[in-house]
């Protein structure tokens, strides 16, 4: 099939390419004109594993264009709206780049003769969304939704194996036209493949196509982004009731996960989550529900306790440095909102970052990817921090050595070398990635989420490790 996607950024890219990968001619189009420039010569600027591998691998059968919009709307079976839909005041979606793609079809289609095209929303919007748009396009357009299940670090197989596909429509010619779309992943054949980028143990082949109409279709991104982002909640608010129990959220977890019903997926303390989806979505849903009428104040506890871990992590950081932090130097391992990207948008590690440095510590960080993004967002204060080299060079005399993102990397440390690099073996554990024995026996003080602290020294336990 002939598909065009508007909007090269991290969804559009990233559905681009993967169409492309399944047979399908891609034109992938895009105001700017520096970012188009490099994908043509094969420059991915985003960090995501496989992406550059396949965005070359297909170069015959994916473009990309700055100003070819209308041509690319009328050679098309299907045009892919996957352009940004940020916050505007009052957490409604603001919808204004996909009403001006919408504008630009009507107005490519407005003159000419078709027989029959998609239009299908990629970009997360609130229900209702698929209706507006179509009221604007002629009649023999059929409105697609096709939400995106994409998680950073792993796009590129998410989309290649995913948990399922969902297609919201009323029309069986567009329902048809999405089955064919999709065909080499509902039927397994793209997985046979000799060059076929390798599934990993949890991605689904074949996959299954969820139809659905376009207002469930809406609903159920929103919903499912709502859902993950409550059960990381959930367990972050346990693990405040684990420190003042003495507890171990660990097993708490691990109790509760094996229990098919809930299932061990995204309950793991920590600092909370971010990026650019969670946050977003839900203050979009809980925008849309109240304009229905209906109160999801629920999800307004979601975000609360998200914000307050954030906290709560500081204060283990000043009970582990005795209640100070103005002078201390810290190292911060991790700065991406999770492992496998180098998005520092909506990061929690961000954030603890600026509120270190606002607090008079000299921080020194390392992440193995987004450094560069970090130093943009931290501008105006990014020259009151360093940037090492590695984790090593990172805790080089440091009073205190914290984990923000759960890079393997770290995980695989030599933990001695750490420990001896450091001035005061400290290490408070954003992401829970080592056993509190395993810390004691080497001799560190060890702070954790939801979890007893060890080799806490008296000073230092006379506080409140939050």
């Amino acid at each position: 099939m002939n598909v065009t996607v508007v909007g090269s950024g991290y969804v559009g890219l990233v559905v681009a390419a993967g169409l492309a990968e399944l047979g399908h001619n891609v034109i992938c189009i895009d105001k700017d004109a520096e970012k188009i420039a490099q994908l043509r010569e094969g420059k991915v600027p985003i960090f995501e594993r496989h992406l550059e591998e396949v965005v070359r691998r297909q170069e015959r059968r994916l473009r990309f264009s700055k100003n070819n919009l209308k041509a690319a709307v009328r050679q098309s079976d299907a045009i892919f709206i996957a352009v940004g839909t940020p916050i505007a005041p009052g957490g409604k979606c603001d919808l204004s780049y996909v009403d001006e793609v919408v504008d630009s079809v009507a107005e490519a289609l407005s003159d000419v003769a078709f027989a029959h095209k998609l239009v299908v929303e990629k970009s997360t919007v609130p229900v209702g969304t698929g209706e507006q748009i179509a009221r604007r396009l002629p009649k023999r357009v059929d409105v697609v939704s096709n939400p995106e299940f994409l998680r950073e670090g792993t796009a590129v197989t998410d989309i290649l194996y995913p948990d399922r596909i969902v297609v919201g429509t009323d029309s069986p010619k567009a329902l048809a036209m999405m089955r064919e779309l999709y065909r080499p992943l509902l039927d397994g054949s793209y997985a046979l493949r000799a060059d076929a980028v390798p599934c990993p143990e949890s991605g689904k082949c074949p996959t299954r196509m969820i139809a659905t109409t376009v207002e469930s279709a809406e609903i159920i991104k929103h919903a499912s982004n709502a859902f993950l982002a409550m059960k990381i909640s959930f367990i972050n608010a346990i693990s405040a009731v684990c420190e003042q129990a003495g507890a171990d959220v660990e097993d708490v977890a691990r109790g509760m996960g094996t229990d098919s019903r809930i299932g061990p997926r995204f309950l793991r303390a920590g600092i909370g989550y971010g990026g650019s989806c969670f946050p977003k979505d839900l203050a979009a849903f809980r925008s849309v529900a109240g304009e229905l009428g209906i109160d999801l104040d629920l999800l307004a506890e979601v975000e609360r306790i998200n914000v307050d871990q954030r906290q709560r992590f500081l204060e283990k950081v000043r009970f582990a440095l005795g209640g100070r932090l103005k002078g201390k130097k810290v190292a911060a391992l991790g700065i991406s909102f999770k492992p496998g990207t180098d998005d520092v948008r909506e990061s929690p590690a961000l954030d603890i970052v600026r509120a270190l440095i606002q607090e008079g510590c000299q921080v020194s960080a390392y992440d193995p990817a987004a450094a560069d993004s970090a130093r943009k967002m931290l501008y105006g204060i990014e020259s009151r921090m360093r940037f090492a080299s590695d984790p090593y060079a990172a805790a080089k005399n440091a009073d205190a050595v914290l984990i923000l993102t759960d890079w393997n990397e770290f995980a695989m440390m030599d933990l001695e070398r750490l420990r001896d690099s450091m001035r005061d073996p400290v290490l408070v554990d954003g992401r829970n990635l080592f056993s509190p024995e395993s810390m004691a026996e080497l001799g560190f003080t060890y702070i954790s989420v939801g979890r007893p602290a060890v080799n806490v020294s008296e000073p230092r336990a006379t506080g409140t490790a939050g």
